[in-house]
């Protein structure tokens, strides 16, 4: 028999409030972001916590993060990197930046964060013909329908033993509803398979949040 423990409003108030170390920049940034028309878009705190705690246990020096939307995971990622640590920020649109980098200056990390705004398809065929080097830790939450795209890019950027961390990949729990057929849906039930039988990764998927998938490179 498989049990979890429900994740009821009252559960979830409890975790948050007995694992959230929060401060008043993160407080600020996700304030700001409430307001915005897209602010679902933004990761949770315990989320955020995650990220930092999984690039700390993964010693990466170099992160890629594929979506940025106002800098919230950016931000919680660049503070868990070591003295000349970096991150390689891909998005799309000026108008969110220009929030996060308010944001990465009072936590005093836009040092360590390097943005190329535009098509992220692009951005990472760019990285990827630089040959630079690889990456430690890379996390995708950018447009679901070319997450695989993504993906694929992220394998060949991230090192062997590096960690890829995928976003969204419960999507509101849609992909186990067979009644929603919507092509984000569709992408990320296509993905989630190739994920499970793809001999080049280590992996797990956890339902926390809107569902996180942990792919360790071999």
């Amino acid at each position: 028999m498989i049990h979890h423990v429900e994740l009821s409003p009252a559960v979830l108030q409890y975790v948050h409030d007995q694992s959230v170390r929060d401060d008043p920049v993160l407080r600020a940034l996700r304030e700001e972001t409430s307001k915005l028309p897209l602010r679902t878009m933004q990761i949770p705190p315990e989320q955020g916590q995650l990220l930092h705690l999984l690039v700390r246990l993964s010693r990466a020096r170099r992160a890629l993060e594929i979506g940025v939307f106002t800098g919230y995971s950016t931000l919680c990622t660049a503070r868990a990197l070591p003295p000349g640590g970096t991150v390689v920020a891909l998005d799309l649109s000026a108008e969110w930046i220009a929030i996060a980098r308010r944001y990465w200056r009072m936590a005093d990390v836009e040092s360590r964060i390097e943005v190329r705004l535009g098509d992220a398809t692009a951005s990472l065929r760019e990285l990827i013909d630089e040959r630079g080097e690889p990456f430690d830790f890379a996390f995708i939450d950018a447009d679901k329908e070319r997450y695989d795209r993504y993906y694929e890019s992220a394998l060949q950027l991230v090192r062997p033993g590096g960690l890829i961390v995928i976003d969204n990949t419960l999507w509101s729990g849609l992909v186990a509803d067979v009644t929603h057929s919507d092509a984000e849906t569709e992408s990320l039930r296509r993905l989630n398979t190739k994920l499970r039988d793809d001999p080049r990764i280590e992996l797990s998927m956890l339902p926390f949040a809107d569902g996180l998938t942990l792919a360790l490179k071999r």
